[in-house]
């Protein structure tokens, strides 16, 4: 049944939301918020080294496509066969591993001589929600670096070389350094209503959009609400212990003070026996330490996120929608100040 006009009206006319990051938790949300808005924006880290992607990477010199295949699935209005397809693995042979929806993209990349314009053209093809954007065109490579002074080039390689030393990371640097962003997200942060940061790995998937020249300050300055979005649980690798306070503090570190105005928690009770599963394997339900992050200068807000099914503690994509559209409806005031610019103040 189509949806009534009221509702395809109040989708189109939807607040402007930029999310950021990469990985399982970025195209997560996603599916859950192409319900509320079309003015959708995904802003995603190019820096993976790992699986397909690296492949890919290695032999024919693309940036990564896998974050950004996951994102355009996810937003993506087409039939499950179509879905379906982009998601498959191939088994067997020299494209053992390999995504049929990776491979779609690095020939689109091939047959436009750009990524950035490849990643439109399978936009179209997919007819998605949207828009999704790497963060920058510039061939880069993520760098960790640890409190005792090591560091370890290479996303793939930051979990075990984390093991090695036993130790937190200080900090992340992008190689080559402060690389150029691409047109598009800049003028994306500056037009939103509504910047995201999270769900999803800390420091491999939220912070490498940090490091590229311009962002931070295109996200601090922007009038859009800024909400930074929990993960349900820490990180096996990247951030065992960690309180939600020090995911913050890291985010801050590699930012400037005033980049985020919320930070928004799952309360639903992680069941028992996936705490027990998570602990095996090196991660506990996140802790939410509400006195240090209002220090910080941040709201929190907390609400049931986390999914009731499945075998996984994740965000539930439906939940995690609608909790981020009532922080957004009860938050925002849009006052108009002409050229079909709006201008969000709490």
């Amino acid at each position: 049944m189509a949806a009534p006009i009221e509702d395809i009206q109040r989708w189109e006319r939807g607040p402007r939301i930029v999310a950021v990051g990469g990985g399982t938790g970025l195209s997560t949300m996603l599916r859950g918020l192409k319900r509320y808005t079309k003015n959708l924006t995904a802003v995603v880290t190019v820096a993976d080294d790992g699986g397909g992607s690296g492949m890919l990477r290695r032999d024919i010199g693309i940036l990564p496509p896998g974050d950004i295949r996951n994102c355009m699935q996810s937003l993506a209005n087409v039939e499950p066969i179509m879905e379906q397809l982009l998601a498959y693995r191939f088994t067997e042979g020299s494209l053992a591993g390999q995504s049929f929806g990776n491979l779609l993209l690095a020939a689109l990349n091939g047959v436009t001589g750009s990524f950035e314009e490849a990643v439109g053209q399978m936009s179209e093809v997919l007819a998605i929600t949207g828009r999704v954007l790497p963060v920058t065109s510039a061939n880069v490579q993520l760098e960790a670096v640890f409190e005792n002074g090591a560091s370890v080039i290479g996303e793939s390689r930051i979990f075990d070389v984390k093991k090695e030393q036993d130790c937190r990371i200080d900090h992340m640097n992008l190689i080559p350094r402060h690389p150029a962003p691409t047109l598009s997200a800049i003028t994306a942060f500056q037009e939103a209503d509504l910047i995201l940061l999270g769900p999803g790995s800390l420091y491999t998937s939220i912070i490498p959009n940090l490091l590229v020249d311009g962002v931070v300050h295109a996200i601090t300055s922007s009038d859009a609400i800024k909400i930074y979005i929990c993960n349900i649980m820490t990180q096996d690798g990247e951030t065992e212990n960690y309180t939600a306070g020090d995911h913050i503090e890291a985010l801050l570190t590699h930012a400037e003070p005033g980049m985020l105005d919320l930070c928004l928690a799952n309360s639903e009770p992680i069941p028992p026996e996936l705490v027990e599963k998570y602990q095996a394997e090196g991660a506990v339900p996140l802790v939410v330490d509400r006195e240090r992050i209002a220090g910080m200068g941040l709201s929190v807000v907390d609400c049931p996120l986390a999914s009731t099914e499945g075998n996984f503690a994740r965000h539930d994509p439906q939940r995690l929608a609608l909790a981020v559209m009532d922080l957004y409806r009860q938050r925002a005031v849009r006052i108009f100040r002409g050229k079909k610019r709006y201008i969000i103040e709490e």
